[in-house]
């Protein structure tokens, strides 16, 4: 009788004990709430453009490079990143129409378009700002590349994502020097202090590309 009374007794705790159940997996999110990848944007170029302008003493020349092709990544409404192609052959000078200045910044002492007929730039990072007094929201950093050589460079920008359309424009400062244009630089000793041109050249640009239609 003892033992059956002990085995009841047994049976009736093991019955009270709490159940063991699996921990739950925890459930996906939903798609909505997923970080959407970034979507290709082509970068339109009769809607796209790029200017220069040089110093020297005495003086200044400005002009333009052809956006070859190009295209703006963008999450949500930011753009995150994008690639470039600048047709450097087809450089322009407007401010002159003498065909030996334009010569000349084709040649070897300047942009070798011979050589290198396009130069190109990698977003590598946008970071969203407070906008400035010129509508500056945002510092792009990339990889820029002239005459074969790349340079991490970084500058304001104002951009925006709105209908289908991205659009990214302001100014950048370039040092010639370090893409090997030492054309009459201030740090060449041979060049006379009343032929020098600064080392430093203004790139603005107007980029606007538009979402990619897939099929």
């Amino acid at each position: 009788m003892k033992k059956l009374l002990l085995s009841l007794t047994a049976a009736a705790a093991l019955l009270t004990l709490p159940a063991f159940t699996p921990a739950p997996t925890p459930a996906a999110p939903p798609a909505a709430a997923r970080k959407a990848a970034p979507e290709p944007y082509a970068v339109q170029q009769n809607l796209s453009g790029v200017g220069w302008r040089a110093k020297k003493v005495g003086g200044a020349h400005n002009g333009a490079v052809p956006v070859k092709e190009g295209t703006v990544q963008v999450q949500g409404k930011q753009i995150v990143g994008g690639s470039f192609t600048f047709a450097m052959d087809g450089l322009t000078v407007e401010d002159t129409d003498s065909p030996r200045l334009l010569s000349h910044l084709k040649s070897d002492d300047f942009f070798s378009t011979a050589k290198h007929p396009t130069a190109t730039f990698v977003i590598t990072s946008v970071k969203p700002t407070k906008a400035d007094d010129r509508g500056n929201n945002a510092d792009v950093t990339g990889n820029l590349t002239i005459k074969g050589i790349t340079k991490s460079i970084t500058f304001p920008a104002k951009t925006g994502v709105k209908d289908g359309l991205a659009s990214a424009s302001g100014t950048a400062t370039i040092d010639r020097t370090q893409f090997d244009i030492k054309y009459r630089s201030k740090s060449l000793l041979e060049t006379a202090a009343d032929k020098v041109i600064d080392d430093n050249f203004i790139i603005s640009f107007n980029i606007n590309a538009k979402k990619e239609v897939r099929s």
